[in-house]
């Protein structure tokens, strides 16, 4: 099903189109050339979980699944996403059961803030598909691609390594290309 974009009255002629599945939901729409990825998702899309924090790739707030792999949207073009396959934090959950990763970060109080923990989720599913059964030091590396100012990490890395321990980490429903 593709839900179409809202135009606004007075879009440039030079706007580009862009179709995204986010979430598994195809979204048609039109946008200016310039205009940032995570931009898009918050403001066209209304999919607010994605933050915006550093705006240069740093700090991995904005960081969401690209055809199943962590990407940052703040240096990326939503021209340049038009045809991916995308999931942002809202895509996790299926209806009010909580995706396993969400739900060990609950269980071990790994967010305090909650500007991170998106970008966290996302950055540690990809990592976590990739590498099945890591341990701590793999871990406290790959989680130091999210930046937390709140927590000190040690929540954040006991709920991925308790989320390692369930098995093999499946990409949510909708990240991959058919």
């Amino acid at each position: 099903m593709s839900t179409p974009l809202p135009a606004p009255a007075d879009a440039p002629i030079d706007d580009l189109p862009v179709t995204l599945v986010v979430n598994g939901k195809t979204f048609h729409g039109r946008c200016e050339p310039r205009r940032l990825l995570v931009d898009f998702l918050r403001e066209d899309l209304g999919l607010t979980g994605t933050h915006a924090g550093c705006e240069h790739g740093i700090c991995g707030a904005c960081t969401v699944l690209i055809d199943g792999q962590a990407s940052r949207t703040c240096t990326l073009l939503a021209v340049q996403a038009s045809g991916a396959r995308i999931v942002t934090v809202e895509g996790l959950a299926q209806g009010e059961t909580l995706h396993p990763l969400q739900q060990c970060f609950h269980e071990h109080h790994a967010l305090q803030c909650g500007f991170c923990t998106p970008g966290m989720l996302l950055t540690a599913i990809d990592f976590l598909h990739g590498h099945p059964n890591p341990d701590e030091t793999e871990v406290r590396e790959a989680m130091s691609a999210a930046v937390c100012r709140c927590t000190g990490y040690a929540g954040i890395v006991n709920a991925v390594m308790a989320a390692a321990r369930l098995g093999p980490m499946p990409l949510p429903a909708g990240a991959l290309p058919d």
